[in-house]
């Protein structure tokens, strides 16, 4: 995949930057946007209108020059790192070398992401390099609009995530139900048992995830707690499963909640007035519509039927307690936000809608879909059905 970039040349421009770059391993995002490359340690990507150079240790060296998307590739060796460590000092000696490195593709003032390292920017100023922090994040706005590529890994994780979800419903729904626990082939069904069957069925589909969230009863009313110990009947159980792909690095999500047994009125409300809340803020989903106006719809829906919400009440610890959805790529949280002051959406924005409702008192409930921004509305990428009692 290639990027487009041009949103980055021009922030150069506007900003009179010779460069941007980047000073981090492959699991940083915008590294791997950027560079096109992963590996453990970090590296120095730098990127001009005219060529992508990366700085690396000789290990990674050759495995880049395959892999990579930049146009030339160096190592510290090329700007004979060993006489400078015995000038300066090994210390000091790689802020010389980095130095070397950016006036060779002609960077003397370059922006930088907010998390780069401070000895990084630091040692750059000293040889007399500047650097500015770009705080407006220039490349998580280019990443939130995904390639016809892109969609398609988020699609391909989508689907193992569907796979994953349909294991922990037929597990839940194979217990049995006994003293208000759920019983499975003579042992409480715990938490971790489903959240094993849910993660061993993502590696069969090359994905990869060790935070699920299976929670039920009172835990399920945090909507964070991963949950563990044995699941309850008759009480919501919260399951939110959200990969990554092995190999192209890009995320899926989604959520549903499950009740073994008979649901209690309070929880029968709950999931009625969700789904009518996520189908509020799917109404609302088209280009030119901003995240805070789909967050307002799915506030109005749960507001008219008298629950609380932190838009009514900023303190609020039960009812409608986090935001309406975020984006969703090469991390599972990113632009654009979904929430109060959330973005204008383009076509392209991978999002979340995942409105839900949580009382220690009743437990917590959550559905959500993964859709992506569309010329004309949008397109939901989650084909799983909303089953509430099983």
């Amino acid at each position: 995949m290639d990027p487009d970039l041009s949103e980055l040349d021009d922030f150069l421009a506007d900003g009179g930057f010779d460069g941007y770059f980047l000073h981090a391993d492959g699991d940083n995002s915008n590294q791997h946007y950027l560079s096109g490359f992963d590996a453990p340690d970090p590296f120095l990507t730098l990127y001009t209108p005219d060529t992508t150079a990366m700085l690396l240790s000789p290990l990674e060296y050759g495995r880049a020059k395959e892999e990579a998307r930049a146009d030339e590739f160096r190592r510290a060796t090329d700007y004979d790192v060993a006489e400078k460590r015995e000038e300066y000092g090994s210390k000091e000696a790689i802020k010389h070398v980095h130095a070397e490195f950016f006036r060779e593709f002609g960077v003397e003032s370059a922006a930088t992401n907010p998390d780069c390292p401070l000895s990084t920017a630091d040692g750059l100023r000293e040889t007399g390099i500047e650097v500015s922090v770009d705080r407006d994040e220039v490349i998580p706005q280019i990443r939130a609009v995904k390639t016809d590529e892109e969609l398609a890994h988020v699609h391909d994780a989508q689907k193992a995530n569907e796979a994953a979800m349909r294991a922990a419903e037929d597990l839940l729904r194979a217990a049995d139900a006994e003293d208000g626990e759920l019983v499975y082939e003579g042992d409480p069904l715990t938490s971790e048992a489903v959240r094993q069957e849910i993660e061993t069925t993502l590696l069969a589909h090359s994905c990869a995830l060790d935070e699920t969230i299976v929670a039920g009863g009172e835990q399920a009313a945090g909507p964070h707690n991963r949950g563990s110990g044995p699941l309850p009947a008759d009480s919501p159980i919260v399951v939110d499963i959200f990969p990554q792909n092995k190999d192209s690095k890009y995320h899926a999500d989604m959520t549903r909640t499950f009740v073994h047994g008979d649901a209690s009125d309070e929880a029968q409300a709950f999931y009625d007035v969700t789904a009518e809340a996520k189908a509020a803020a799917l109404d609302a989903v088209e280009p030119g519509a901003t995240g805070e106006e789909v967050h307002d719809a799915v506030c109005d829906v749960y507001e008219d039927a008298g629950y609380s919400t932190l838009r009514s009440d900023p303190e609020a610890e039960t009812g409608f307690i986090h935001s309406t959805g975020h984006g969703v790529g090469l991390d599972v949280h990113e632009l654009p936000n979904i929430a109060p002051r959330g973005e204008e959406l383009e076509p392209g924005h991978v999002i979340t809608i995942e409105p839900g409702l949580y009382d220690p008192d009743v437990g917590g409930v959550r559905i959500e879909d993964l859709v992506v921004v569309t010329e004309d509305g949008y397109e939901n990428y989650t084909d799983y059905a909303e089953a509430f009692e099983l």
